[in-house]
């Protein structure tokens, strides 16, 4: 294991934003981990943890160990006649796995295909998409402690998965890495195909009975169709979550605003579109220098080459200011600020 100094992490974000780390160590297994974390030479420095970079934003240099986990395995832990259990490794790409669950008809990832990121990223954001969420498909996350080195195997309960939450985020955020994750999928898939785009996408491809291959496939057109390719438009995706709002404000905004769409959460709560209330104020397809807002989606910032994270930052602040003024809505970022 190779630890650099100085090095660049501008190949390890998604917005292409140029990072320096005070040190870099890449790890392929959990041994190797836990070494560097128990070395005492380490021990005491400050260390972060890097995925993919897909969900971050460098606004400044690193100054401490960046370890990048590139743990990789997928295997099938057991399975009866409804489900099988596979256990993948932190560093396995997520749009790798959901292809290789999919291949294998194995059910209940095919609506997250095509998320950037990796598979150790994942239960830490609960990701989600088209009416599906991580935490519908965990059993359990191992991680290693940072400051012990002890390995800890968490339930799904102990997970506290929440919108775009987990307590890796929350009471245990930057305490342990994430090393592997052990999934419950369907042999015999119950589909979710609830979202108007997947249907009208699938209607486009001329399916009529859909396999998860067929809504994989849909998912990965209308992600392609509206959102730009980190490898050509540095982004991180979604740059906001959706806000969920009292029913009482939803109903008097939408007494002013008819058009407003919103998703009945819960019986108190409504979840409002992000990207409907930043194109409504006027973002989407803004363009400031190096830096703006998707053409065609306005929920996702880019870089267009050359700008830095204090730009896009400050670019976020006015977006949330502008949101607000109009909605009395404070929009908060998916996306986490380094």
């Amino acid at each position: 294991m190779q630890i650099q100094s100085n090095f660049s992490l501008r190949n390890f974000n998604t917005f292409g934003l140029e990072s320096t780390a005070s040190f870099f160590a890449e790890v392929s297994s959990v041994e190797e981990l836990t070494e560097i974390l128990l070395d005492p030479v380490w021990q005491q420095k400050p260390k972060f943890i890097l995925g993919g970079g897909s969900n971050v934003l460098f606004t400044q240099n690193v100054n401490a160990l960046v370890i990048h986990p590139v743990i990789k395995r997928i295997e099938k832990i057991k399975e009866d006649e409804d489900h099988v259990w596979l256990k993948a490794g932190a560093g396995e790409g997520w749009h790798e796995f959901v292809m290789h669950c999919v291949s294998h008809g194995f059910g209940g990832v095919e609506n997250l295909s095509l998320i950037p990121g990796t598979v150790g990223a994942a239960p830490m954001q609960n990701i989600g998409a088209y009416g599906v969420e991580i935490k519908d498909v965990v059993e359990s996350v191992e991680a290693v402690s940072i400051e012990s080195g002890m390995k800890r195997i968490f339930s799904k309960e102990e997970c506290e998965f929440g919108y775009r939450e987990s307590v890796f985020k929350k009471a245990l955020k930057n305490q342990y890495v994430v090393t592997g994750v052990t999934f419950v999928l369907d042999k015999k898939p119950v589909l979710n195909i609830g979202y108007g785009d997947v249907q009208k996408t699938l209607l486009e491809m001329n399916v009529t009975s859909p396999t998860i291959q067929d809504v994989s496939q849909a998912v990965i057109a209308i992600r392609r169709s509206k959102l730009p390719d980190p490898a050509q438009i540095g982004n991180a995706g979604s740059f906001f979550k959706n806000p969920e709002i009292p029913s009482e404000q939803y109903n008097s905004l939408k007494n002013i605003f008819p058009e407003m769409p919103g998703y009945v959460v819960s019986e108190t709560m409504v979840k409002v579109p992000a990207g409907w209330l930043i194109e409504q104020a006027g973002w989407k397809g803004y363009r400031q220098g190096a830096i703006g807002v998707h053409q065609k989606q306005a929920l996702v910032l880019v870089n267009y080459g050359g700008g830095n994270g204090n730009e896009i930052r400050a670019l976020a602040g006015t977006i949330q200011d502008s949101v607000e003024v109009k909605y009395g809505i404070r929009l908060s970022p998916e996306v986490n600020f380094i």
